[in-house]
């Protein structure tokens, strides 16, 4: 099972999303996609993601479980990779994102994927992802494939970079923060997860 995580803001209709999606479904039918919606909120997405997985780990029939994430989701890709130990594919991932979560407190907040809900982060928020974050230190124990670009105008590829020191890294020079021609990556993506050939 490939279990995709979106980014902030973002949803499971992202474009990348879609096209890993569609991938699958062509090239590896014997791979379950899971896309879920993660709530904005950290405590939200936090035991939400948490249950997901536990409840595919009961799942005798499962098969292997790799993450995949994008920005935010690449995150959270981490957070559930340390905790499972599930290999994760990281894609211009969000390091340290309770540094810009206060930016967004008290603002209204709305999905880039067009749907009606609004929402608002409060302190409450700030201080889940804090604790979040502090939960993920070095050494990493699980094993990551990180994607950036250095032409990422939101997040800064070399924080990355030097957090995932030590695990596979392709670094590209130009491109942006969605990650320009995601597509040649489904494959590659698959085959390190499960071993594909």
């Amino acid at each position: 099972m490939l279990i995709y995580l979106h980014g902030f803001l973002s949803s499971p209709q992202s474009f990348k999303c879609q096209l890993m999606r569609e991938r699958l479904q062509a090239q590896y039918p014997h791979v379950t996609f899971c896309a879920p919606q993660i709530p904005p909120y950290t405590e939200e997405a936090q035991k939400s993601l948490v249950a997901l997985v536990e409840d595919l780990l009961r799942q005798s029939d499962r098969g292997p479980i790799g993450l995949v994430g994008s920005s935010m989701g690449g995150f959270w890709c981490t957070y559930l990779g340390e905790r499972f130990r599930l290999p994760a594919v990281l894609i211009n991932p969000a390091v340290r994102p309770a540094r810009f979560i206060p930016a967004y407190v008290g603002k209204v907040l709305k999905p880039y994927s067009g749907e009606e809900e609004e929402f608002r982060l409060t302190l409450v928020d700030v201080d889940a992802m804090q604790r979040v974050q502090a939960k993920l230190e070095k050494p990493l124990q699980s094993c990551y494939w990180l994607l950036a670009q250095r032409g990422d105008e939101v997040l800064d590829y070399r924080d990355a970079q030097d957090f995932y020191q030590g695990q596979r890294q392709t670094i590209e020079d130009g491109g942006d923060h969605s990650f320009q021609e995601f597509a040649r990556y489904c494959d590659p993506i698959t085959e390190f997860l499960f071993n594909e050939q």
